[in-house]
């Protein structure tokens, strides 16, 4: 079921940061700022962002954050910074703002709800820092979104880390994204790590919110796509299909355009 990558690293590289500077240029900005969070996608976007010789501010916004998930950001960080001069840092602690959110807002008796709003609502409050930054600097909010996440099972907030000005590594899956970490150099202790998105404050990781790891998402995506169904497919196989489309097809409304209500003008 893992399906290794075959993207020439090299090359997807160079389009990559070509594309990037070329849209900066043309949107006659200054560079890029990336949100850090201790994870591959957030590693790999701002090496790419990096090597386009522009401005990059690399932004770390804890809240409540795993220790873990600190280290490894601010050691891609550090690693980043001393080979690219046009690299920068910015740490945003959140953590009060956000515990000053929770007391002005009403509270659910449905814990479950109410964990998963607070989630999001991390995720948002990083987007307004992120923009806040690229307006005082004239910059365009790098996303960080893998193929899996934004255009497979919609696994991102939206208006949160799903609000960017542009996505480098949108059309790359996750066996991609690693192989490009591998190239560019990402510390060890990043691409070795569980992936997590770190919005709830524990250790649970993206596997287990998902039910699937990235391995066989990226499978049931490329089975889907080739017109299989899950009758094609038995035991754990049709397990991964029909949690991969019961995703996808819960959250379109991330995936597709805000519909909007057209006006019939007789």
């Amino acid at each position: 079921m893992p399906k290794k990558s075959t993207i020439d690293v090299e090359k997807v590289n160079q389009q990559i940061v070509n594309w990037l500077k070329t849209y900066a240029q043309n949107a006659k900005v200054n560079g890029f700022v990336v949100g850090i969070s201790g994870g591959i996608d957030s590693a790999v976007t701002s090496t790419l962002c990096a090597q386009t010789g522009m401005q990059v501010i690399c932004v770390e916004m804890p809240i409540h954050q795993a220790i873990s998930q600190v280290s490894r950001g601010r050691e891609h960080i550090e690693q980043l910074r001393k080979r690219f001069p046009n690299v920068g840092h910015e740490q945003i602690d959140l953590t009060s703002v956000f515990e000053t959110f929770k007391t002005q807002v009403p509270t659910s008796t449905n814990e479950a709800i109410l964990n998963l709003s607070l989630a999001n609502t991390r995720a948002r409050l990083r987007m307004t820092s992120l923009y806040y930054l690229a307006g005082i600097h004239g910059l365009l909010v790098a996303g960080t979104g893998n193929k899996v996440e934004d255009f497979g099972v919609g696994f991102y907030t939206k208006y949160g880390d799903g609000g960017v000005d542009l996505s480098p590594i949108a059309d790359l899956m996750k066996s991609d994204v690693y192989a490009l970490g591998d190239y560019l150099k990402v510390p060890e202790s990043i691409l070795k790590a569980a992936p997590t998105d770190g919005l709830f404050g524990d250790d649970r990781t993206d596997e287990d919110q998902l039910g699937a790891s990235y391995d066989e998402l990226e499978w049931a995506m490329l089975a889907d796509e080739a017109g299989k169904n899950e009758t094609d497919f038995a035991g754990r196989e049709k397990e991964v299909f029909n949690i991969y489309k019961r995703l996808n097809r819960s959250n379109q409304h991330k995936m597709k355009p805000i519909p909007v209500c057209l006006i019939h003008r007789d």
